[in-house]
């Protein structure tokens, strides 16, 4: 049966995930959020010329601009979303940790924990992004640092402001069923492969011709699966995720609804506004994700006192 550990454990765990996610991933995402959020209006060519052109003119710390709130709220967000997905798994096993869960319920699980994090998610997101596409320096910023945007946004939305766009947030982690629901899938495919002496150098088990050889192991299996998870989601999640952003990045007199900024991106720069920064996104995906996965499952080990999950 669960334990107090256990359902502990992936808080604790979530923790050093996201410190993880933010050295990894930060740059990335800024790329990522000012070629979506810059759209079609002749700033950058392309992800590259975006990095390029950042680096050049606003220096390397650029890249880590609203670093600051993810720094924690990362921590948080993953200690939130980690935790209780953990917690949300425990749920549907009904308190039995040997109940094998199918991968329908690990993406129930992963939908549950995507909402629930949404609220700690939303403050973070907004903040971050706003201050990621201030391209002004000195006394030509809008927002002097994240207190003076959540200053901005009260002050415009009322006491709830920054959790201005709490509905778009949670549409793009209603997609966490599939990134942890292909999570199971991968990783229950890659324990079935074990490493043989010729090339590929691995075999499935149960496959004509097969030589006896060693699973991969948990680690290894965690980091893989992780990545490919983590593309999964955003190959799938990417154009609500331009819309969400959008939105919650967009001028705050007379904002268009969410709802509305599908059509919005749809109508001034086709198809293809829903697919900017995808570049970036993509690439980031694989090792952000998997090292943030696999510390977070080598963390559930340690602090479970378990060998092999």
């Amino acid at each position: 049966m669960a334990t107090a550990r256990d359902r502990v454990a992936g808080f604790a765990a979530g923790v050093a995930s996201g410190a993880t996610k933010l050295f990894v991933g930060h740059p990335f995402d800024t790329v990522k959020i000012r070629c979506q959020v810059e759209g079609g209006h002749g700033r950058f060519k392309g992800p590259l010329d975006c990095l390029v052109n950042t680096v050049r003119q606003e220096g390397p710390r650029a890249l880590y601009k609203g670093a600051s709130i993810p720094l924690v709220g990362w921590a948080v967000m993953d200690a939130v979303q980690l935790g209780s997905l953990s917690n949300y798994r425990l749920l549907l096993q009904g308190g039995d940790k040997a109940h094998r869960l199918s991968h329908f319920e690990h993406g129930i699980a992963g939908i549950c924990a995507g909402w629930t994090v949404a609220l700690v998610a939303t403050p973070v997101e907004i903040i971050k992004m706003r201050l990621q596409v201030q391209y002004a320096s000195g006394a030509e910023r809008k927002y002097r640092g994240p207190i003076d945007v959540a200053r901005h946004l009260t002050k415009q939305y009322g006491a709830l402001g920054i959790w201005h766009g709490l509905t778009a947030t949670m549409s793009q982690r209603s997609f966490f069923f599939f990134l942890w629901g292909s999570y199971d899938v991968y990783s229950e495919w890659l324990r079935s492969l074990r490493m043989t002496p010729s090339f590929p150098y691995l075999a499935k088990v149960g496959s004509p011709g097969e030589v006896e050889g060693r699973p991969l192991s948990e680690k290894l299996i965690n980091f893989i699966a992780g990545g490919l998870a983590a593309n999964t989601f955003w190959c799938l999640c990417y154009p609500v995720d331009v819309v969400k952003n959008r939105f919650m990045t967009q001028g705050d007199e007379n904002p268009i609804p969410f709802r509305k900024m599908f059509k919005h991106v749809y109508r001034t720069e086709g198809l293809y506004g829903f697919v900017r920064g995808f570049v970036p996104t993509f690439i980031r995906a694989f090792p952000t994700n998997a090292s943030a996965i696999f510390v977070w499952e080598s963390t559930m080990r340690l602090i479970k006192n378990e060998g092999r999950r």
